[in-house]
């Protein structure tokens, strides 16, 4: 695929990301770019209970009552992979 940038602020952007070391190439600047659109899109997508069901985790950390990560998947696994 082609890309063809129809300003010269948006050429001078990603070079200057690509020169800063920050993105390894033009290619790579844009194609970060994308994958960030997608994951905005995703968070525009996400509907109220999901927020809601995050905020609850969130409180429950809050309060002390998370696992560690490692019994989790521990859990996890003994539940869903046979």
């Amino acid at each position: 695929m082609q890309v063809e940038l129809d300003s010269p602020e948006l050429e001078r952007f990603i070079a200057a990301e690509v020169k800063s070391g920050r993105f390894p190439s033009h290619t790579a600047a844009i194609a970060a770019a994308v994958e960030r659109m997608m994951l905005e899109q995703e968070f525009l997508d996400t509907d109220d209970a999901t927020f809601a069901a995050i905020e609850e985790a969130e409180a429950q950390l809050d309060r002390g009552e998370g696992i560690p990560l490692e019994t989790a998947f521990a859990e996890f696994r003994k539940k869903y992979v046979k």
